[in-house]
């Protein structure tokens, strides 16, 4: 049995390369840079409307596509390939597998409907996992500092994990304009991907789900496995750059690619990419399969996906030699991304602590 992508999948993946080649290509990428908001309203809402992005992990009963996690997948790889600048993994990773991981049906179907039709949404928290978020929720409001955030400054839908009077963590609803709530961006080492702190001083909430520690945890590693895939996307395109120029740069009458260090260089990147996406793939087949296995996957991918990940990118501007430390190339965009999704969710040397503790191996 095979775990990689189905034919709908890829299919969906053509559609999705060549949206993405067509209207967040370079030029809107470095444009999009120098914005106050983190993603173009317009391609996100074309991206929900014309390809249902947003609704792939809805129940079809409230307009969604209830796809697999294969297929968002396929997703984030594309998106990870392109470096798209989009809230997806903060609505899509985050929020909504945690509004149906922790709320009841009739809790969540509003704010899944609201998800599909094009709000951004993210989960804040403070803290290593949701389960053990340092914000207070004491009666009906929420007090504390979330001081990372998704997308926080943009999110519509914000969902809060807090500490409900002293006991188990809950889940919780900000409106976004509440009073005593401070959203502000954060200077990041990635421009492509936003966060934001947010101050939250008495700030007003909904509970939404009560005891609901486990099920965010849980929601965190399927938004982890699903960043592992965009890395993925993201390192087999800085392969892709390093591949092409090795074949077009002329040095001593021949291409660079012809080199034995270039070449095992680029070898070593195929080998990383190929290995990273098999690992993703199936990690996502297992926990589609069996939620209770996400949590080890989650651990056992991160581990290594984003350490090759960040290998890829920097071996992809060594082989563009002096143009690839310019501003004016993509490149440095890439290991900037790689970089900072590293260390999101936790480090790689966190995640396989973790697995090693999931697998009852001592360290």
């Amino acid at each position: 049995m095979s775990f990689m992508p189905g034919a709908d999948a890829e299919e969906l993946r053509t559609h999705l390369r060549k949206f993405l080649d067509q209207h967040a290509d370079r030029t809107r990428l470095r444009q999009q840079l120098d914005r106050d908001s983190g993603y173009d309203p317009n391609l996100w809402r074309r991206a929900a409307d014309e390809l249902g992005l947003a609704g792939l992990a809805t129940p079809e009963r409230l307009g969604g596509s209830d796809a697999g996690l294969s297929t968002l997948g396929v997703v984030f790889e594309e998106l990870g390939r392109a470096l798209t600048c989009a809230p997806y993994l903060a609505t899509i990773g985050l929020a909504t597998s945690a509004v149906r991981a922790a709320c009841g049906a009739e809790v969540a179907a509003p704010m899944l409907a609201a998800i599909t039709s094009g709000t951004v949404a993210t989960l804040a928290w403070d803290g290593e996992w949701p389960s053990g978020s340092a914000l207070r929720l004491d009666g009906t409001a929420i007090t504390g500092i979330a001081p990372l955030v998704l997308d926080g400054n943009d999110a519509e839908l914000l969902l809060v994990a807090a500490r409900v009077d002293g006991g188990a963590v809950g889940l919780c609803r900000v409106e976004p304009n509440a009073a005593g709530l401070l959203r502000t961006p954060l200077v990041t080492l990635d421009t492509t991907r936003r966060m934001s702190r947010i101050d939250f001083d008495a700030v007003p909430a909904t509970m939404l789900a009560e005891d609901a520690g486990a099920d965010l945890d849980h929601a965190l590693d399927i938004a982890a496995l699903l960043l592992a895939a965009e890395q993925v996307g993201g390192a087999g395109r800085v392969l892709e750059m390093a591949v092409e120029y090795a074949q077009s740069r002329i040095q001593f009458g021949r291409p660079i690619g012809s080199f034995q260090a270039v070449k095992h260089r680029c070898a070593d990147m195929l080998v990383d990419v190929e290995l990273a996406r098999s690992l993703v793939f199936h990690a996502l087949h297992a926990a589609d399969a069996d939620p209770a296995a996400a949590a080890l996957e989650s651990a056992l991918v991160r581990g290594f996906v984003s350490d090759a990940y960040v290998a890829c990118a920097a071996a992809n501007i060594q082989i563009h030699g002096g143009i690839g430390f310019t501003w004016e190339h993509d490149a440095h965009l890439y290991l900037k991304r790689a970089k900072a999704a590293q260390a999101l969710f936790g480090s790689s040397t966190a995640a396989r602590l973790r697995a090693a503790a999931l697998l009852g191996v001592s360290t």
